[in-house]
């Protein structure tokens, strides 16, 4: 594998990035939302009746309060029951029309959510292979699902309390002015303190939050990389070592959490503090004007209940804000990685490879995966039609970046890749790739039947091809030993085969394709040295006239290559067929001696 990028994967030392603007990132969720407008609008609506139903409660309230009157011979009980009726009658409607917009909004923001997973899922097909060499697996998981999954929470919920709490907030000012605007002076002081705190306290909580989602990020990383390598944890006895690293990473991200939701839940109660002393003085300066007869009761009941309705949403928003912090820079996350450059298009003349022969040549090819460390020096090598090249050398050589320079998995920094007398730059991607059928060291099967496996790079596969196939790659018969046979389901990563088998399949996966070449990247490493050399010869019958590209270390079994490049240190240091190589007596000669020694 190639080495990671400079940074990546990093934890709490990766925050150095800046993120994006939060008003662009609202702005860019709006989008979202408008792609919808007429859902949107219709929320919208609903907001703004259920909340302006509601806000009548307070005014009927007092009207059946002062219908009382003073003693029970002055009550006009017709009036109290009239006022008590229809706000029992308004609230009624206001819950439906709530219980509606829920529904509403639940519909939006899944579709919202549906869209914007899509477009994560549709650029990670896009990246080129060097984003996922130097990205943790579980922080782009944890994007598509934990960040994605926060920002849906806060487009179901959040959003919605903020449209009715501007509403109910308004709407309880124009009631309060309306009825004494005396007593509406009390928040002239209370207001502009919450509003002061709120946004202080945001300017301090808004990088706590985007560090607890790059915490989660890491830590779901390091599980990832934890069960997948059980096997290895437990042979080599080293769980408390892993234990001790998951609870400093553990550690980490709860003091993350903790930090976050601290200063966040700071805010609520805060403001309610605040909003309770408004509520104090409200009931001082209303009992002094009632004794003077500048307000009834009634009013000044209706007055202290939409005080209440004024500063609760307020404290509502101070709640929902550290919320709304937690949706903005998991939004960061998933934007970043939408906004991440794809694979570099095709050349616009780039032409699409029709019939293909199979000549390959590298001419002086240098190339590093970062600009300071040059892997390949100077490389020049020729791979003729039908020739099976065998490419070996010591670890780190430099094998597999040149099978992925040739799939174009990365471009060269200088010198030239050519297929049939064609640069392949001048080629499109996607004919140049479906040119080879590639199996790899990794093998890699999906949760699904083995003939689905093995007809996976195969549109239309019939099941005489498949089993052709499996035959030529010695698998046929313990696939037809199993209860279902071809139908039987495999394991996620084909868990319930051996490793041996599972590289079988990929092999024979690869042999069912109709491509002009082909390339083993240590295929055959999980199966023995006598069903490897059957393959071998399968395989050379079955691909004729193909060229293949086969890595190796075990030396013994590529004697029959046509021609073996001998690679050491990024450059073709010999080359030739196997007598020739031996006969040379140098740095082959000692490979393959050494394996027997």
């Amino acid at each position: 594998m190639p080495p990671r990028a400079p940074g990546a994967g990093k934890g709490p030392r990766g925050l150095s990035e800046k993120p994006k603007d939060r008003k662009k990132v609202l702005l860019r969720l709006w989008t979202y939302i408008y792609a919808h407008k007429w859902m949107a609008l219709s929320a919208l609506l609903l907001t703004v009746s259920s909340n302006l139903l509601a806000l009548l409660g307070p005014y009927l309230s007092g009207q059946a309060i002062d219908a009382i009157g003073m003693g029970p011979g002055e009550a006009d009980f017709p009036a109290v029951f009239l006022f008590c009726g229809l706000m029992i009658g308004f609230y009624a409607l206001s819950s439906a029309l709530s219980y509606l917009l829920s529904i509403l909004m639940i519909h939006l923001s899944q579709k919202i959510v549906y869209q914007m997973r899509k477009q994560v899922f549709d650029r990670l097909t896009e990246l080129p292979v060097g984003y996922f060499d130097s990205h943790q697996t579980g922080d782009i998981v944890s994007r598509i699902s934990y960040d994605i999954d926060t920002v849906n929470a806060s487009l179901s919920n959040d959003l919605l309390q903020i449209a009715a709490s501007v509403i109910t907030v308004l709407g309880s000012l124009v009631m309060m002015i309306a009825i004494s605007p005396l007593l509406v002076l009390v928040f002239v002081v209370t207001i502009p303190m919450s509003i002061l705190f709120t946004r202080y306290m945001t300017k301090r909580v808004r990088p706590l939050f985007r560090k607890r989602s790059m915490m989660l990020g890491e830590l779901n990383g390091f599980v990832e990389e934890v069960i997948s390598g059980q096997k290895t944890t437990k042979a080599y006895h080293r769980e408390d070592v892993m234990i001790s690293r998951f609870d400093k990473r553990n550690k980490e991200a709860v003091d993350a959490y903790y930090n976050a939701d601290y200063y966040g839940g700071m805010m609520g109660p805060s403001v309610n503090l605040i909003n309770n002393l408004s509520l104090a003085f409200v009931s001082i300066l209303g009992a002094v004007l009632f004794l003077w007869e500048r307000i009834t009761i009634g009013n000044l009941s209706s007055f202290v209940l939409y005080s209440r309705k004024f500063s609760g949403p307020i404290n509502e928003i101070a709640n929902i804000i550290s919320e709304l912090q937690s949706a903005c820079a998991a939004a960061e996350r998933v934007f970043r990685l939408i906004d991440e450059e794809p694979e570099p298009s095709d050349a616009p003349d780039a032409a699409t490879l029709s019939h293909v022969t199979g000549d390959v040549s590298m001419e002086h090819v240098k190339f590093g995966y970062v600009p300071d460390k040059t892997i390949i020096h100077d490389l020049s090598l020729h791979a003729p039609p039908g020739g099976l090249i065998a490419i070996v050398g010591p670890t780190g050589a430099g094998k597999t970046t040149l099978i992925n320079l040739l799939m174009r998995f990365y471009d060269p920094d200088s010198g030239t890749i050519s297929l049939d007398g064609r640069e392949i730059r001048g080629i499109t991607r996607k004919s140049l790739r479906l040119s080879y059928a590639m199996v790899l060291q990794d093998t890699w099967l999906f949760t699904g039947t083995i003939f689905e496996n093995l007809a996976y790079g195969k549109k239309n596969a019939r099941r005489e091809d498949v089993e052709a196939a499996a035959k030529a790659a010695h698998i046929h018969r313990y696939i037809m030993s199993l209860p279902q046979g071809y139908d039987t389901i495999l394991d996620e990563n084909g868990m319930n085969i051996s490793q041996g088998q599972k590289q079988l399949l990929t092999i024979a996966r690869a042999m069912l394709l109709d491509a002009k070449m082909l390339i083993l990247d240590e295929a055959t490493s999980n199966v023995d040295t006598r069903t490897e050399m059957r393959i071998q010869a399968a395989m050379r019958e079955l691909m004729k006239d193909k060229t293949c590209f086969v890595i190796a270390h075990r030396l013994s079994t590529i004697q029959n290559a046509d021609h073996i490049l001998v690679v050491r240190g990024g450059d073709i240091v010999e080359q030739g067929d196997h007598k020739a190589l031996i006969a040379k007596n140098g740095f082959y000669a000692s490979l393959y001696n050494s394996q027997f020694q």
